[in-house]
């Protein structure tokens, strides 16, 4: 299938390329932070992963993350002809990341993890408790949330589970991150799709990783899912204080630093 994606070109002459990949229940609107600290090094390319964003549901294709890896990295190719890349992913989508590296060496040149999933310490033989509730609420709430979300009652109700810096969130990003659930018909596929896995798979040394997790991550809590066993060999694991399971909300300068570090951009 064809997926949503989107060039940002790069203010820099012969720029490389970063393609960034979102999270479940999420879309490519989750990078907006994150994105003007990348563009004056890098040509930016967005993806929407099936059921999420701008591209559509197939009930045909699988969601196991080996798969939209393969996918991910297929599409990226056809649509801009770029062939080699550095790589972001958030949660479901740093586990993506994590799988098109090991797949594809000769095209991801490193790889920021962020909060990724994956690395839990026993599979998930179903559905995460409270999933369905999460997007009953955003799929609901959607039509009132351009209202609701300028109130900060509103947004501490949405985000405080997923951010110990919710209140600096602004209304576009709390917005978008609730518009992007209740418009994700991908989400629960998405989770059938990790169901009985982990991450395994084996990244070649020679790309650089480095994996970031907040201290205050409810999503994926180090008590259950942050086994650094399961992390490539060579790869930095690295904790940011004050940050919850997106810290490119949380932290995007720091973030940004750490891909020009493992990436080996000067900024």
């Amino acid at each position: 299938m064809n997926l949503s994606m989107q060039l940002l070109p790069s203010e820099a002459e012969s720029a490389p390329h970063i393609v960034l990949v979102h999270g479940m229940g999420s879309a490519a609107t989750a990078w907006k932070p994150l994105i003007p600290l990348l563009q004056p090094r890098y040509n930016v390319i967005t993806v929407d992963l099936p059921g999420h964003g701008k591209t559509p549901m197939d009930k045909t294709l699988s969601m196991d993350p080996h798969a939209l890896a393969n996918l991910v990295v297929k599409e990226v190719g056809r649509e801009f002809q770029v062939n080699e890349f550095d790589l972001v992913g958030n949660s479901w989508g740093g586990w993506i990341a994590l799988e098109m590296a090991a797949a594809h060496p000769q095209t991801v040149k490193s790889v920021v993890a962020l909060a990724p999933a994956g690395f839990w310490l026993a599979t998930f033989v179903q559905r995460y408790p409270g999933t369905s509730t999460l997007r009953y609420l955003a799929k609901n709430s959607a039509p009132l949330a351009p209202t609701f979300l300028k109130y900060e009652w509103s947004r501490k109700l949405g985000f405080e589970s997923v951010s110990p810096r919710w209140r600096e969130f602004s209304t576009e990003l709390c917005l978008d991150a609730t518009l992007a659930m209740a418009n994700s018909p991908g989400y629960f596929p998405a989770w059938d799709g990790m169901l009985n896995k982990r991450f395994d798979s084996k990244v070649d040394s020679s790309i650089p990783v480095t994996i970031i997790f907040g201290d205050s991550d409810k999503t994926l809590p180090a008590t259950t899912c942050q086994e650094r066993l399961m992390a490539p060999a060579h790869a930095q694991w690295k904790t940011f204080a004050e940050c919850g399971h997106a810290p490119m909300w949380d932290h995007p300068q720091e973030v940004a630093a750490e891909i020009f570090a493992v990436a080996g951009i000067n900024r």
